[in-house]
C-alpha cells in the first residue's frame, strides 16, 4: 500500500545501517525495485520494519553489540547506502540486527555451539556509530559470534552446522546469564563442526 507507515530497516555486513520509509516500496512489480545501495563485496545481512520511534540492535562477529535509537538514522532514498552503525575493528563484520522488543531476552549463538539468555535491558542505550558493549565472552573454546536473536521463554530455537546437522530445542533451557558471560553448550558438535545458522520458531508442542 502506498499509505504504509514506518520503515524498512536494512542492515549491512560492513555496518551500515539504512533507514527507507516503507512507503518507498509500494507498488513493487516483478522485476522488482532497488532497496540499498551496496558497496563494493558489502551484503545486506538483516532487513526489519520499524515504527519510527524504536531502538536497533546489531552485533558483530567479535561478540561487540551497540543499541541506537532508529531517530539516529536519517531516513533516505532506496538507492542510498545508509550510514554508520558500528565502528568495526580490523577483520570485524556485522552478523545481525534485530528491532527490540520490550520484555525480552536476548540470546547469543557461537560458532562451537555455546549460548545465553541476556535480559534486553542489559544492552544499553548508546550513540550509532560508536563502539558499542561486549555480548559475552568469546574465545577459542566457544568460537566467534554467529547469531543474536531476540527471543521470549515460549519459542524455540533451531542451529544448523556446517556438517548438515540440526537441533531443536526450547529457549527455556538455554540458561540466562549476564551479558558479559561465556554461557553454556548449548549444541554438541563434531569433527571441527561450526554453527552457520540460527533461528527461532513457536514453541512445539509434544504430542
Amino acid at each position: 500500500k502506498d499509505d504504509a507507515t514506518g520503515n524498512l530497516i536494512m542492515a549491512t555486513k560492513y555496518g551500515l545501517i539504512k533507514k527507507t520509509p516503507l512507503s518507498e516500496f509500494a507498488l513493487i512489480r516483478k522485476v522488482g525495485k532497488i532497496a540499498i545501495h551496496l558497496l563494493e563485496n558489502d551484503e545486506l545481512i538483516g532487513v526489519e520494519v520499524s515504527s519510527g520511534e524504536d531502538d536497533i540492535l546489531v552485533a558483530s562477529h567479535e561478540g561487540k553489540a551497540i543499541r541506537f535509537s532508529e531517530k539516529d538514522v536519517r531516513e533516505v532514498g532506496r538507492t542510498s547506502q545508509g550510514v554508520r552503525s558500528m565502528k568495526l575493528g580490523k577483520d570485524d563484520y556485522i552478523v545481525d540486527m534485530t528491532i527490540v522488543k520490550p520484555n525480552t531476552q536476548i540470546v547469543t549463538i557461537s560458532e562451537n555451539g555455546y549460548g545465553k539468555r541476556s535480559n534486553v535491558e542489559e544492552y544499553r542505550l548508546q550513540s550509532r556509530g560508536g563502539m558499542g558493549v561486549k555480548a559475552g565472552v568469546f574465545n577459542e573454546k566457544t568460537g566467534k559470534l554467529v547469531a543474536l536473536r531476540q527471543s521470549v521463554e515460549e519459542d524455540d530455537i533451531m542451529l544448523i552446522a556446517d556438517n548438515g546437522v540440526i537441533i531443536r530445542t526450547p529457549i527455556a533451557q538455554i540458561s540466562s546469564l549476564s551479558r558479559v558471560s561465556q554461557g553454556v553448550r548449548v549444541m554438541k558438535l563434531r569433527d571441527d563442526a561450526k554453527i552457520v545458522g540460527v533461528a527461532l520458531a513457536q514453541k512445539e508442542e509434544q504430542p
